[in-house]
């Protein structure tokens, strides 16, 4: 079991070694957003990057949203094209230590970004991070990488079984709206925490 620790990815945004990086809001994450209806909705985007979600989520009006992630360097980043957002907003701490209640949690890069090892307590810390009835949505990867490092990749029913405990599974279905790279190689999750 590897530990992707903050000095792994501290270095990774140090170097520029940041592929994942769209440079843009997910396509299927932005069609997802421009759906939701109540902006008062608390929303935490985990292992969040340099989040042009969170960005893309403050410019539409939402007004209860957080991000997360273990390296101090993409919040910092966030803060430079955002310099008014409020700093109790931007959350430096490991994912696994988080405390917090959310209606939503937004899913873009973080899963694969763990060693596979970690996923049954990614699962469970996810729900216990949900509200009652709480949605976890967004994006995973529908294909295999061969590489010890991140992306890890899965398939559709590899994920139905580890969510299905805890999850009813509203959506999860290949995305139709990928970036032209990760064409067909998208699933577009959407997820209830059964409380």
């Amino acid at each position: 079991m590897m530990n992707f620790d903050k000095n792994f990815w501290d270095q990774r945004y140090q170097t520029n070694d940041t592929a994942w990086d769209l440079g843009q809001v997910s396509p299927p994450l932005k069609h997802y957003i421009n759906g939701l209806k109540d902006r008062s909705v608390s929303v935490l985007i985990p292992g969040a990057g340099n989040s042009y979600e969170f960005e893309y989520c403050i410019q539409k009006g939402f007004t209860n949203v957080y991000l997360l992630d273990i390296s101090s360097l993409p919040i910092e980043n966030i803060k430079q094209r955002m310099p008014k957002m409020d700093d109790s907003r931007l959350i430096c701490n490991d994912f696994f230590q988080h405390q917090g209640q959310y209606d939503l949690i937004i899913e873009q890069t973080f899963f694969c970004a763990l060693d596979p090892a970690y996923r049954k307590q990614y699962v469970q810390h996810m729900y216990a991070l949900l509200k009652p009835a709480g949605k976890l949505a967004g994006v995973l990867f529908n294909r295999q990488f061969s590489l010890d490092a991140p992306p890890f990749g899965g398939n559709k029913t590899e994920y139905e079984k580890l969510f299905s405990d805890l999850f009813s599974i509203k959506t999860m279905d290949v995305c139709y709206n990928s970036v032209l790279p990760r064409s067909g190689t998208e699933l577009f999750i959407e997820l209830i925490a059964r409380k």
